[in-house]
């Protein structure tokens, strides 16, 4: 039997691993800061195996730094004892839905979802702080002091004296946002499937920042855009000193852009040609494309004649210049006798040569939906209407500077597909949410989302807080059950309305768990048992789920055998029983159900003979089942 660890994943030892595999020859060991004996990494020879020249030193080299780089990256890889407990109080039809929402600080949380949402969301989209001096900045407990900072950086000699002026701005507010955000998209990374992708909404303030720090951790080659949202309505816009700036950036990248599939946005039936002739009834409205294109790449089987109505002979060439038609001479023929030719005059009274390019059928007149690829300037969706809307939904005005919720459905529907996970970890009013019930409503798709907000305290002075709502947390999940109401009045769709709610919190265990070591100094209560008191079995459940890597939203039960409680997740995907000294009868009854994984506690179990028994009997009625223990 294993115990489990009931932490966060060792990335930094995952990561150790992966390399031991390519270079063994790399590894040493070093103690912690326990003083026990680590496996880790000689450097300066694995600088060595991943470079053709003799290697001394540091080299400068093209690279994003600031002061607590290294930092950031150590705290992204190292593991937390924290879990996730559920509020089913908070909750809309928790046994059926499969959609999340988690209070608590996104960092902790991201790390708690890698092992059960590792390579399956399939789009991410976040609201960071803009770092503009007015919003939350997350305070990280890694963070260095003004002076520690100022002395890492080089701005203070021996003496304790300033070098030069630095303001926040300029600086270490760069350098606290740049370290708030590194782990935080170093994780949610990890947790994109290969096809998945990002979007990231950012202003002037941090933009170069955020796309370099994408640049590193997604790869350059995998930058998709940064599309340009023109958010103010209007005179609006007064972000500068001597333009009106009307805009921010949303900067997507790709896991693997190989792997990535943008969706066109439809053409317009609107002002195209409706000429009464056979062809229009049967395949309905068309555009014209000229048929000759100096973009082409020249070739002389495509530069050949064309004859106009009156007899003339029509030449690809464009301005006087080489060019050649985009069809061949046979195809030619072939469309001038199904209608997908047309030729006329210009307002020079010149013949020009067109394609057909008809808007519902291909060339066999197969039906098929046209598309193009969308544009990189996005005009609609004001955050002025977005506050409006908010503010009618709730009768009052409870969350400043919400994006609307139709750029995010917009968004979605360029990237997602009926049954994608779609994940937001700065949630703010839970925008991203609403825009997934809004798009399901409409395509009757089974999108799930997993919304993520640190419980940010409303000021007591603000509409919100008068209002009832005294977190942002609070917002969030009022806003889903508002919208969920509304969508389904208007739209009669029968989708997923509901949320499951968890929030972080510690582990369920003691420290006796973690450090057994330490057991000489506790007292005997401590001893008697390395669970808190205040658990309850639905809380252990869901901290071995997550070690497990299985899904938040998946169905759970609980039935009661010879009064014992057993815990069943998605059928026999896991099966658990916390309670004390169960008895064999339970167990065979447990077993039979063949479960994949199943879980006690050590004081399910009597006496070392007990155990035995426990793994005796598996081995005998399922001997494929991994057997876990508290």
């Amino acid at each position: 039997m294993n115990h489990l660890k009931m932490k966060s994943t060792d990335l930094t030892q995952v990561n150790i691993n992966k390399i031991a595999e390519l270079f063994p020859n790399v590894i040493t060991e070093a103690r912690d800061e326990q003083g026990k004996i680590k496996r880790a990494i000689d450097f300066d020879l694995l600088r060595q195996e991943l470079s053709d020249y003799l290697v001394e030193g540091e080299k400068e080299r093209y690279q994003l730094t600031w002061p607590g780089k290294k930092e950031a990256i150590l705290h992204a890889n190292v593991p937390i004892d924290k879990t996730l407990l559920p509020v089913k109080q908070d909750s809309v039809n928790w046994d059926i839905t499969q959609n999340i929402y988690i209070e608590g600080d996104n960092f902790k949380v991201l790390k708690l979802l890698q092992e059960s949402y590792l390579n399956k969301v399939k789009c991410i989209y976040i609201d960071p702080p803009y770092n503009t001096g007015k919003d939350f900045i997350y305070i990280d407990d890694y963070k260095v002091p003004l002076e520690e900072y100022l002395e890492d950086s080089g701005q203070i000699d021996d003496d304790r004296n300033r070098l030069f002026q630095n303001t926040e701005s300029n600086g270490r507010f760069h350098s606290d946002w740049l370290s708030e955000m590194y782990p935080r998209i170093k994780i949610a990374r990890d947790l994109l499937r290969e096809d998945g992708l990002i979007f990231i909404s950012i202003d002037d303030n941090e933009m170069t920042n955020m796309k370099k720090l994408c640049d590193e951790l997604f790869g350059a080659s995998n930058f998709v855009a940064n599309l340009i949202w023109a958010n103010k309505e209007g005179g609006g816009g007064s972000d500068s000193k001597y333009f009106r700036v009307k805009h921010e950036y949303i900067l997507c990248y790709a896991k693997s852009i190989e792997s990535l599939v943008i969706k066109g946005v439809g053409i317009s039936n609107e002002d195209r040609y409706t000429m009464q002739d056979e062809y229009v009834k049967r395949r309905g409205k068309y555009y014209l494309q000229k048929l000759n294109q100096a973009s082409i790449q020249y070739s002389s089987s495509l530069d050949y004649p064309i004859s106009a109505p009156d007899g003339t002979l029509l030449y690809p060439a464009i301005g006087g210049k080489q060019a050649c038609w985009r069809w061949s001479e046979a195809k030619v023929k072939w469309g001038q006798e199904n209608g997908f030719i047309v030729m006329k005059k210009d307002s020079q009274g010149d013949w020009q040569v067109y394609s057909k390019q008809y808007m519902n059928v291909d060339n066999n007149d197969k039906p098929i939906v046209r598309t193009n690829r969308p544009l990189g300037l996005i005009e609609e969706y004001s955050s002025t209407q977005a506050s409006k809307k908010l503010e009618s939904l709730f009768n009052a005005k409870v969350f400043d500077y919400s994006k609307p919720h139709e750029l995010i459905h917009y968004l979605l529907s360029l990237a997602t597909e009926e049954n994608d996970i779609v994940l937001d970890f700065f949630s703010g009013s839970a925008t991203t949410a609403h825009a997934v019930m809004q798009l399901n409503a409409e395509d009757q798709g089974n999108r799930r989302f997993i919304m993520v907000q640190l419980p940010e305290k409303t000021t007591e002075t603000s509409e919100a807080y008068k209002a009832g709502y005294v977190t942002i947390c609070e917002i969030g999940k009022e806003r889903i059950r508002r919208a969920a109401k509304k969508i389904k009045e208007e739209t009669g769709a029968n989708i997923d309305y509901g949320f499951r709610v968890y929030r972080l919190d510690s582990s369920n265990m003691k420290d006796i768990y973690y450090t057994p070591d330490r057991l000489g100094q506790m007292n005997l209560d401590d001893m008697a048992s390395n669970i808190k008191e205040d658990r309850t079995g639905e809380d252990l459940l869901i901290q071995v789920m997550l070690e497990c890597g299985l899904e938040l939203s998946l169905p759970m039960e609980s039935k009661v055998i010879e009064g014992k409680t057993v815990h069943y997740v998605a059928g026999n995907s896991l099966i658990a029983c916390f309670d004390d000294e169960v008895s064999e009868s339970v167990i065979k009854k447990i077993a039979e159900d063949q479960p994949l994984r199943v879980v006690f506690r050590d004081s399910s179990f009597r006496d070392d003979s007990a155990r035995i028994n426990v793994e005796e009997l598996f081995k005998l009625l399922s001997p494929s089942t991994e057997i876990q223990v508290l």
